[in-house]
């Protein structure tokens, strides 16, 4: 299963002399960067601010519609990226305090200062990051665990490369410390950036920038990132994506399919509607039957028995139907289940954008682990939109 949230607020912060005190709560994009002059020195920095509502997730592992193992995601989509270096990490941490979106934008004149900037976490209210800091610290957040016996970690990393710019992070750890140590670990959302060496890891709380040292201060050119924001008018707002392993098998009576049928194979659904509601959690049926029954005397034809895809070897993915955008990828929160009367599969609609076309692609391994393994994809225009 995928359960996902939009993004609730998100800023980018600039450290340079007259962007530092700049608000950018209502911008389109979202930019990680550093100028670098001609001498090699750094001229600006920036980073990104984005916070998300986990209070029905944690609701959800409270009441166990989501289980201890669920794996959580942040997702962020590439908004032409510029002059990319062909390999480069991010790093993710949790934010170590409460900060205000605003209402500016970067290229506002007179500019506007009444949420979160690079010196302040309230730029209207002069809350400084950290009380007596000085208001270079463009952030606070947690680099090492605060609590003795932490059994979570306090960052995430994920690697960029040319052709892979959109971001897919593993932060299972940082929203488990929100999730179950909020008391220590409040929610103030994610903090993304390149990497400084200088002071990181000497403060639990707070690393400030090093203009000397680390990929946000050395000379190297590692290119523009931009991503969609919250704000964005398009289909790709940063979202915080939930998968968990909800499948189950009991066949019952139900007769599996042959390694001989999975050759000759065809899958369809039952009952496929053509619109579901965006809050809707639905199950579906699909079945596989081989092409080519074998001829016998039965009260049922052989081409309406039921019978069952390999165990823990079919899967599901999503796909916007117009941009081929992978929503629901294949893999362990997409395996397809089975019960007495055949395969399903179950999806919550809240991760799609309303009023769009999505089509259903299912994947089966037959033979999986030997050295006989074969993939067989089945994508047959198996087409709904979601509606509001």
């Amino acid at each position: 299963m995928h359960y996902f949230e939009f993004g609730k607020r998100d800023a980018t912060i600039y450290s340079g002399g007259t962007t530092a005190s700049i608000n950018t709560g209502l911008d389109e994009i979202l930019e990680i960067n550093k100028d670098v002059n001609n001498n090699g020195s750094v001229g600006n920095v920036s980073r990104i601010l984005i916070d998300f509502d986990i209070s029905y997730i944690s609701q959800s592992i409270v009441d166990g519609k989501m289980p201890s193992t669920t794996k959580f995601y942040l997702n962020l989509f590439d908004a032409t990226s510029e002059e990319v270096e062909a390999e480069q990490p991010l790093h993710i941490y949790m934010v170590s305090g409460s900060w205000k979106q605003g209402t500016g934008k970067l290229d506002h004149d007179p500019t506007t200062d009444d949420g979160v900037s690079y010196q302040y976490r309230d730029h209207e209210a002069k809350t400084p990051w950290i009380t007596g800091s000085v208001l270079t610290d463009g952030g606070a957040w947690f680099t090492a665990s605060y609590a003795s016996g932490q059994e979570y970690g306090v960052s995430a990393s994920y690697d960029l490369t040319f052709d892979k710019k959109d971001v897919r992070a593993d932060v299972t750890d940082l929203v488990k410390n929100w999730v179950y140590s909020s008391s220590i670990y409040p929610n103030n959302g994610f903090i993304v950036k390149r990497e400084d060496s200088g002071s990181y890891g000497n403060n639990h709380q707070t690393a400030s920038f090093d203009y000397n040292d680390g990929q946000e201060g050395d000379s190297s050119r590692l290119g523009d990132l931009k991503y969609f924001s919250r704000e964005t008018h398009t289909i790709y707002p940063p979202k915080l994506e939930a998968e968990w392993d909800d499948s189950s098998w009991s066949t019952g009576s139900l007769s599996a399919l042959a390694s001989t049928d999975l050759e000759n194979l065809k899958v369809y659904f039952k009952n496929l509607r053509p619109e579901y509601k965006e809050k809707s959690i639905v199950k579906f049926r699909v079945v596989g039957r081989e092409l080519y029954p074998s001829s016998s005397f039965s009260a049922t034809p052989g081409e309406l028995t039921i019978k069952y895809l390999p165990s823990a070897s079919a899967y599901y993915s999503v796909r916007d139907a117009e941009t081929e955008e992978v929503i629901v990828p294949f893999g362990s929160g997409s395996k397809i289940s089975c019960d007495t009367t055949g395969n399903f599969f179950r999806v919550q609609m809240n991760g799609f954008q309303a009023e769009r076309n999505y089509r259903f692609c299912v994947k089966v391994v037959s033979g999986s682990g030997t050295s006989s393994e074969e993939i067989n994809y089945f994508d047959d225009n198996f087409e709904f939109r979601v509606t509001r």
